[in-house]
């Protein structure tokens, strides 16, 4: 059985990333033609829990991949050691690329976690099902549920937890029970949570830090000046006007 050593410190672990200045980098070249690294890219974690918001191709999860490689994690998701996805024939790891030029602070180094990704959850259920996991069988339960069962399962244990869009099978209602958990990993005080999302919901965890990524940069943000929340409001203010003007757009 293994034994989850972990230390007296308080979250956050890890404390910052940043571009090393001395890389050799093509500016034109993906990811570093994003506007996240424009300029001299730095970004402090000061608080438990980081959620990260912004529009599709902003970078979030390539960032998220970077820290997660740096973290001991794969790129494909899971925790430290698990190799769900084939990558030798991949035309493109973004996360790998970027963490040739990134570097990290960390106090201390937690080698223990775990790191979601919505689109390669079954390829992670399915190798934990064939490793024998007992605790696993993720697959006999529906997307969400599956979902739900996994993160209550592994993040009761202290580690570094990363989630990309999590949000992404969970009906409204389940994404609260998300962030119940959330909350319970805050209260625990042993884990370090680093969300990118596109939901109101969970970027509304009290005491967590909010980040607007967007096309200039990445900064911290209120949950209220986020398109997500802006445009939600409006749908709920006037939905029928609100999909006519798009629709008619």
């Amino acid at each position: 059985m293994v034994r989850y050593r972990h230390t007296t410190l308080p979250p956050p672990y890890l404390k910052r990333v940043w571009l090393n200045g001395e890389s050799e980098i093509d500016r034109q070249a993906y990811p570093w033609c994003l506007p996240l690294f424009r300029g001299e890219f730095s970004l402090e974690f000061d608080s438990p829990v980081t959620i990260i918001a912004g529009e599709n191709g902003v970078g979030k999860s390539t960032l998220l991949e970077a820290i997660a490689v740096l973290a001991g994690f794969d790129e494909a998701g899971g925790a430290p050691g698990h190799r769900a996805v084939d990558h030798s024939r991949a035309l493109e790891r973004s996360g790998g690329a970027l963490v040739s030029a990134l570097k990290a602070s960390w106090l201390p180094k937690i080698g223990q976690g775990w790191f979601f990704r919505a689109e390669s959850f079954f390829s992670v259920a399915r190798y934990l099902d064939e490793a024998g996991s007992t605790s696993a069988n993720f697959l006999s339960h529906s997307h969400g549920e599956g979902f739900l069962r996994l993160f209550e399962e592994r993040c009761a244990r202290p580690g570094l937890f990363l989630f990309d869009e999590p949000e992404s099978a969970l009906s409204p209602l389940r994404q609260f029970d998300f962030l119940k958990l959330l909350r319970r990993i805050q209260t625990a005080g042993q884990a370090q949570v680093i969300m990118a999302t596109h939901s109101p919901i969970l970027m509304a965890l009290p005491e967590a830090r909010l980040l607007g990524m967007g096309k200039y940069g990445i900064d911290t943000v209120e949950l209220e000046d986020t398109p997500h929340f802006r445009i939600q409001r409006q749908f709920a203010f006037d939905p029928h006007g609100m999909v006519r003007d798009m629709l008619e757009e």
